[in-house]
């Protein structure tokens, strides 16, 4: 019993507990919704959604449709980690998606107009996305704007800027297609190599060093956080801005750093997905990517951590892919962004479920404790 109270006491099991309980709940809601439409076929198309690429029928076509999914996770875990960064220093990055396409737009034009080396153009977009959480930032630091209303206003700002740079310029003009660019045809060398991760996954060749790339900035920005005196300052401040002030630290700077950082690492989440050449940028899109928003569930179904993260990420992106495979005649492939939107909305109790948990139990300690103490008193009396 002492085991078991002690398990639901660690931090680490209360939340995967909370994220398990979201999924389930999310994937329920969502069956739900399919037997709705269309009680025949729901099972089939929830456990389509539930395994994916598991669904093909041969195994080089399993491997490549895996791949497609890991392609997409690599820049989602980078946006959940902008998020998580900020949000560790009690900042809401929403501007996220700005960022990602900032490092879009930077990372494609350094690779076509300028013919820059794949590296290069990376650094380009982190640099980008840096600028604009500077902007941000500043705005925080010196005049107390919230960072989620300039973050959603420099979205869209963003989005129409990197259309016309791009529209405007001699990359689009492809006969084929001539809203989009061809980064493969136009610079080879822009392209993120592959080192031949793409022969594990049936010779795809969008399977790119950017998937073990996230990883270790995943891993990095766990140090970062939780074994610097950097990190350290940074999270002081966001728990309480007033009483790092007065402990010396510089909590103006350390805001505007935070959210540099955070638009850095979405800014490499983009040039990580654009460099493969597996989407083109589209510069009639009147939208701004959903992969700065989606980054967002994947941070708080990872429990605010950055190796929760990684699977979280995985786990979102491979349900999205997986509902694009469900019978289209039948049910719209948008369920699994339905179901996806449930579990954001669910991971939101994640911190209270955790909160609720652990009151609960110390409030049944202290019962035992009480009931201890009572019990001996009573015997203690006995005795007399």
């Amino acid at each position: 019993m002492k085991t078991k109270k002690q398990l639901l006491k660690n931090p680490t099991f209360q939340t995967v507990l909370a994220s398990v309980l979201c999924i389930v709940l999310g994937l329920f809601i969502g069956f739900v919704v399919l037997l709705l439409i269309n009680p025949a076929g729901a099972g089939t198309a929830i456990k389509t959604i539930l395994l994916n690429w598991m669904t093909r029928g041969t195994t080089a076509a399993r491997l490549k449709t895996l791949g497609n999914t890991i392609v997409k996770t690599a820049p989602l875990l980078l946006c959940a980690l902008s998020v998580q960064f900020c949000y560790k220093v009690g900042l809401f990055n929403i501007g996220a998606a700005g960022q990602y396409v900032a490092g879009a737009g930077m990372c494609l034009y350094a690779a076509l107009a300028w013919k820059l080396p794949w590296f290069v153009c990376i650094l380009l977009a982190m640099a980008a996305g840096a600028f604009l959480g500077m902007i941000s930032g500043a705005l925080k630091a010196y005049q107390n704007v919230n960072e989620v209303i300039s973050g959603i206003m420099l979205n869209w700002i963003t989005l129409y800027t990197v259309n016309i740079i791009l529209g405007g310029s001699s990359l689009t003009k492809d006969p084929a297609s001539p809203y989009t660019v061809d980064l493969a045809a136009s610079n080879p060398k822009g392209v993120i190599p592959s080192l031949g991760l793409e022969k594990l996954f049936s010779n795809n060749r969008f399977v790119t060093i950017a998937i073990p790339l996230a990883i270790l900035i995943a891993v990095l920005v766990w140090v970062i956080l939780n074994k610097t005196k950097f990190g350290y300052e940074l999270r002081a401040t966001g728990y309480n801005k007033e009483a790092a002030r007065y402990a010396g630290m510089k909590e103006k700077k350390n805001i505007i750093l935070t959210l540099m950082i955070g638009g850095a690492l979405a800014a490499a989440g983009a040039a990580f997905f654009f460099l493969t050449g597996y989407e083109k940028w589209s510069t009639t899109q009147t939208s701004v990517p959903g992969m700065g928003f989606n980054g967002i569930a994947a941070t708080f179904l990872g429990g605010l951590h950055p190796i929760g993260t990684i699977f979280s990420s995985y786990f979102i992106q491979h349900i999205t892919d997986g509902g694009a495979l469900i019978d289209k005649s039948i049910y719209p492939s948008q369920i699994s962004d339905l179901i996806s939107a449930i579990i954001i909305y669910l991971c939101a109790f994640v911190l209270f479920f955790k909160t609720t948990l652990t009151i609960r139990l110390a409030r049944q300690e202290e019962r035992t404790i009480e009931r201890e103490l009572e019990i001996k008193a009573e015997k203690g009396g006995d005795n007399e």
